[in-house]
């Protein structure tokens, strides 16, 4: 039987971490069985002469054909419209040349295209639509809705997106409660008949986590060691831990002002960063009164990223609440509960918390106050970690790589059954 030919789009570069993460795993997964993907994605140029040798080599061993397209993004708004058309201009012409089964289209701008072809040549497509984008632009201060040019853009947006919805095969959310959201869309007055009357087929899929990679049975005690050398730190210092970038939604003075009130309790405790922006954070524990000797910094491969978040004795993140988080779902708590270490998380993002209260895997802030800060360091005192030892097997049930990669193709099947 011939393989059903499946067209992936991410307006995420493969040549960038994310799509490392959380793009090319599935599809070599996915494609092990009845599939053959065509994958076109956005590619920096910097990024993508280091690294694109590597991307083939990938997608050459799982019969994958990678188009990679030259991400614009010089001019707002422009840009984004010269990068629809010229995705267009290539999917339209793929299709002539090899019809395709199915459309993966994974978030909205990408839809524009999978839409498009849907109308003008009935091809089905999986909005994949991760959150709730035009509204995290909005949210994370990228469009000024003041401006009438950025209303325009999100207006244009949000009105594509319910379109997205009535249209799509099937639709995947990153969480329960951007699901819940999305659901309760169907019953506002405002909404077209159209998405009130349909039956929508809604899954979720969270930010999913190679196990076998993030698994803290492969990191020696020689390994750890050799790391706990290399930054100085001792074998019983308390590890508060931080992995991944410090962007828009991360909120780094907070975490700060937590270290402090768990340095109150816990003196020798020192805070240990993996991530690229060093001098960002260095900067910013100077200008709160911590002592330089109290933070450290790593900046390292993702293949080594696993070794470093073994040293945690807990983690934390705390993102902005805003209303667009609640399709979120952090990538890094999938690592760092597969990694079997206790998250310190806030209210508000996502599925995040209630996923660490209900499997007792950390604590959650419920406000960024320090007296809520005493009430968990309090509890992190009294803790002895031994309840926190099936966290990486919980990981497995929610977040394993093979659990997305099976809701993916359950929804492909309903797609093409159609």
């Amino acid at each position: 039987m011939q393989k059903k030919h499946i067209l992936f789009v991410s307006y995420d570069g493969m040549t960038d971490s994310l799509g490392q993460s959380q793009v090319l795993p599935y599809i070599r997964e996915i494609s092990k069985k009845d599939y053959r993907y065509t994958l076109i994605s956005f590619e920096k140029e910097a990024r993508y002469q280091q690294h694109h040798t590597t991307i083939e080599k990938i997608c050459a061993a799982a019969e994958i054909d990678w188009i990679p397209i030259s991400y614009a993004g010089s001019i707002p708004i422009i840009s984004t419209i010269w990068n629809v058309y010229r995705l267009k201009k290539a999917v339209f012409k793929l299709h002539k040349r090899r019809p395709i089964d199915l459309f993966h289209s994974r978030s909205h701008v990408p839809s524009l295209a999978a839409h498009s072809l849907f109308q003008k040549k009935n091809v089905p497509f999986l909005f994949d639509m991760r959150g709730f984008w035009a509204d995290e632009r909005v949210d994370g201060k990228v469009w000024d809705l003041a401006n009438p040019v950025f209303k325009k853009v999100y207006t244009f947006f949000k009105r594509k997106e319910i379109e997205f919805l009535i249209d799509a095969g099937a639709v995947i959310s990153l969480t329960e409660n951007g699901k819940e959201e999305i659901l309760s869309w169907q019953h506002k007055q405002t909404t077209p008949p159209a998405l009130r009357e349909k039956q929508l087929d809604i899954s979720v899929i969270p930010c999913c986590v190679d196990t076998e990679l993030f698994n803290p049975e492969k990191v020696t005690v020689d390994q750890q060691t050799q790391l706990r050398t290399s930054l100085n730190i001792q074998a019983d210092q308390f590890v508060l831990g931080y992995v991944g970038s410090i962007g828009t939604w991360y909120m780094l003075p907070e975490m700060l002002d937590f270290f402090q009130v768990l340095e109150k309790s816990n003196p020798t405790a020192i805070f240990l960063f993996i991530s690229n922006e060093g001098d960002k954070v260095k900067e910013l524990a100077v200008q709160k009164g911590i002592s330089e000797d109290k933070i450290r910094v790593v900046s390292c491969l993702h293949s080594q990223v696993a070794s470093y978040i073994s040293l945690f004795t807990a983690s934390i993140y705390f993102i902005i609440p805003a209303y667009s988080k609640k399709a979120s779902s952090p990538t890094k708590q999938a690592e760092l509960m597969s990694m079997g270490i206790p998250v310190i998380c806030n209210a508000g993002v996502g599925d995040s918390d209630l996923i660490v209260q209900k499997h007792n895997a950390g604590w959650v802030v419920d406000n960024f106050t320090e007296a809520n800060y005493q009430l968990v360091v309090d509890a992190i005192e009294k803790s002895d970690f031994t309840e926190f030892k099936t966290i990486s097997v919980t990981c497995k049930s929610i977040f394993a790589l093979e659990k997305g990669a099976e809701i993916f193709e359950k929804s492909y099947l309903r797609i093409l059954d159609k």
